[in-house]
């Protein structure tokens, strides 16, 4: 059974930083693509980040491109986003997501089939 442990959520103050761990149960290279999804009180979930394991590629929305960076470690299992210059509006329950089957994949929820429990960011002004 597929598991993924998110970590490193808290509470920061704007302009700080934040690194989001992802522990997975199994392999990394036997999930295609990971990603980071967030989800803010009372709205919908968003996806962040996405990286391809074939070969690192990555991609963002444009909402963290530029503050936020996905990466991950296979010989620890572990998918990572590093935050920086964090805003409040940022607070949000984060996510890691991964799917196994090829095909290109974005940031649509739908596209990814293993979740975590999440771990909540508060980021306060």
């Amino acid at each position: 059974q597929v598991q993924l442990v998110e970590s490193g959520g808290g509470s920061v103050q704007a302009g700080g930083s934040l690194r989001l761990s992802c522990a997975a149960s199994g392999d990394l290279y036997t999930f295609h693509y990971m990603a980071w999804f967030r989800q803010p009180p009372g709205k919908e979930r968003e996806g962040l980040a996405r990286i391809y394991s074939g070969d690192g590629n990555t991609y963002y929305a444009d909402s963290v491109k530029g503050r936020f960076t996905i990466s991950q470690d296979n010989a620890k299992k572990t998918l990572y986003l590093q935050m920086h210059s964090l805003k409040p509006e940022d607070t949000a329950m984060y996510y890691c997501a991964a799917v196994r089957s090829m095909g290109w994949k974005g940031l649509h929820q739908s596209e990814y089939n293993y979740w975590g429990q999440g771990t909540r960011v508060t980021v306060s002004s």
